[in-house]
């Protein structure tokens, strides 16, 4: 049995449009879920790390507040999680020492969040060494003088950022999976986000005020990577277990 299809000018002209618009739709949402990622630039020059090849990497940013540290800190410990590591924003760390003394105590590696809470993306190189700088002063004062890792504070990042952390003799971390605790979507679906997590991921999570539901999910992300036999090290131990995977960024 054969069949014919006839198809009018007019029918066609609406399909094109149909799957033009699906296209751009398309790459408008890949574009907004990709937006934190690198991009390809030039060969040379620094690079942001964003995933390693092995082991899980649990990543808290923290820029204000001081309800929501304490509660994940005792997560760590009833669960006995020895390694993490805290991005601080350098104004909180100041205004609140004794609970940077407390993470870097029980042994978290602590990365620079900044110092203000500024897209990097939209400041003169020369303004975000400034910010680094100025967090850099911050953290020397509570004795920690040893830090590799800055994330920038909105988490965009250009070029001049990566140079700008660069010749302060700092790496920029990324990171592969982002939990959205931040938009407090209730603690189940924080967990079955970072359910997604594979050998390698570095996940972005909270330990701001902001971030409301983080505590309540952290025992059951735990678990999660546990019964994957999936370790847990901090950003300095998965780049020196194995290779980590670097993008350009123009």
């Amino acid at each position: 049995m054969k069949f014919f299809y006839v198809f009018h000018a007019k029918s066609i002209k609406q399909l094109t449009l149909i799957l033009i618009a699906a296209f751009f739709t398309a790459l408008f949402l890949f574009m907004e879920t990709s937006i934190h990622m690198p991009v390809f630039s030039a060969k040379d020059g620094p690079k942001a790390v964003y995933k390693g090849e092995k082991d899980i990497a649990l990543t808290f940013n923290i820029g204000w507040g001081d309800e929501k540290t304490e509660p994940i800190l005792d997560v760590l410990k009833k669960e006995k999680i020895k390694s993490a590591t805290f991005f601080l924003a350098g104004s909180w760390a100041e205004r609140h020492p004794d609970l940077v003394a407390r993470i870097a105590k029980e042994g978290y590696e602590i990365g620079i969040l900044g110092y203000n809470y500024e897209d990097y993306t939209e400041l003169e190189e020369g303004k975000i060494r400034q910010d680094l700088a100025k967090a850099q002063t911050a953290f020397a004062k509570l004795n920690l003088k040893e830090i590799k890792y800055v994330r920038p504070p909105t988490g965009h990042f250009d070029k001049k950022t990566l140079t700008s952390a660069d010749r302060l003799g700092y790496t920029v971390v990324h990171w592969s999976l982002d939990s959205k605790d931040w938009t407090n979507p209730g603690a189940k679906a924080i967990v079955e986000r970072v359910g997604q997590a594979k050998n390698g991921d570095i996940i972005l999570l909270h330990a701001s005020d902001s971030a409301k539901q983080t505590a309540k999910a952290l025992p059951e992300i735990i678990k999660n990577i546990k019964s994957k036999d999936l370790k847990l090290v901090t950003v300095s131990e998965m780049m020196a277990n194995a290779d980590t995977s670097t993008e350009e960024i123009k």
